[in-house]
């Protein structure tokens, strides 16, 4: 199911997915109720409007819609080395399951030495103790040994830079969304921002069956691409658990003739990175760094919602993968045209892929 005009991707420049986007179109805030935002509905022959609760007609019974039940975590963190410079720290993935190690972006006014001391608020402290890949590796530290409870009290949640007007507030309960279950995102799996308890009930009573994995969202949100040989880009890693069940479910919606329905680019790298060679998903639990750019063929997801995304992004890649390259260029080019609202806030994107 990849795009018809895919030449091999060793052949793609960062430069093919750059285009223009005027400042106006970048959504500071999110639409009320969460299934009001445009749905822009793409198909090979052509383009359809409507809006996200209209999934309602848009999937049948016998579908599978395959959601991301992570939770971003207040992993932004401000403090200040024991000279006083200030100090901010970007968590992105714990290194070792329960040994309060991170990977992070650290930025300072200052170099960060290795073995150095950051203040993040009372009781709570962090200690630089390695370089590598370009993240350092942080440990975090709790005088009462909960840094769980020290996270929630001082870390802020990580909003991408480009929203700059939004409620602080209103972030709380907008940036996560309403399935969000599994701690450990730093950043929210925006497409499923749009679904509503109501909407999912509704499509749950039509036949559609709702299942739930986990992918937390890591640093590969937040870092550009570097190499314009796109060949040369290595993704970072992000864990992903993809359960038994779910597995099971996924190849029997295959099996009976059902779309398997993915609900953001981050369900799309997990179900593509847990299917065999044989074409079934199997249960598993790691680390994901599949890179999907246009010449990769889908092997699971059948139709996928998603939001629109940044200029030269490995998200706008994948995209440009399932629909194939010149129909990402129309959709955008129409979405820019006719206003939608862009990004983690914005509009939303039903992507059939081309026949064949």
């Amino acid at each position: 199911m990849s795009g018809t005009d895919a030449p091999p991707a060793r052949a793609w420049r960062l430069s093919d997915f750059d285009y223009p986007l005027p400042e106006a179109c970048i959504a500071q805030r999110p639409v009320t109720p969460r299934d009001a935002a445009r749905l822009l509905i793409s198909r090979p022959e052509g383009i359809e409007e409507g809006r996200f609760s209209d999934l309602t007609r848009l999937l049948r019974a016998g579908d599978l819609l395959v959601l991301n039940d992570t939770r971003v975590i207040p992993a932004r963190l401000f403090g200040h080395k024991t000279t006083g410079a200030r100090v901010e720290i970007l968590l992105s993935r714990p290194v070792a399951e329960g040994e309060n190690l991170w990977e992070a972006l650290v930025r300072a006014n200052r170099p960060v030495k290795i073995g150095g001391a950051i203040e993040l608020g009372e009781g709570f402290s962090a200690r630089v103790e390695g370089r590598e890949e370009g993240c350092f590796r942080v440990r975090l530290h709790a005088a009462d040994g909960d840094v769980e409870g020290a996270l929630a009290r001082h870390g802020t949640l990580p909003l991408p830079p480009y929203i700059t007007g939004s409620d602080p507030e209103e972030n709380l309960d907008r940036y996560q969304t309403v399935f969000a279950a599994q701690p450990g995102a730093v950043a929210a799996p925006t497409a499923g921002l749009h679904f509503t308890p109501a909407l999912l009930e509704t499509l749950r009573a039509q036949g559609v069956e709702v299942v739930m994995a986990t992918l937390h969202v890591g640093l590969g949100t937040f870092q550009p691409v570097r190499h314009d040989n796109l060949a040369e880009h290595r993704m970072h890693r992000e864990f992903f658990t993809l359960s038994e069940a779910v597995a099971t479910r996924i190849n029997a919606t295959r099996s009976a003739g059902g779309r398997v329905v993915a609900v953001g680019t981050t369900v799309t790298r997990m179900l593509e990175s847990a299917v065999d060679a044989s074409g079934r998903v199997r249960a598993m639990s790691g680390d994901t760094a599949l890179f999907i750019l246009p010449g990769y063929r889908f092997r699971v997801v059948d139709l996928l919602i998603t939001n629109f995304h940044l200029p030269k992004s490995t998200l706008l890649m994948l995209i440009a993968a399932f629909t194939g390259k010149s129909r990402q260029e129309r959709d955008y080019a129409h979405a820019v045209a006719s206003g939608y609202r862009f990004y983690s806030y914005g509009d939303a994107n039903l992507l059939f892929p081309d026949p064949g």
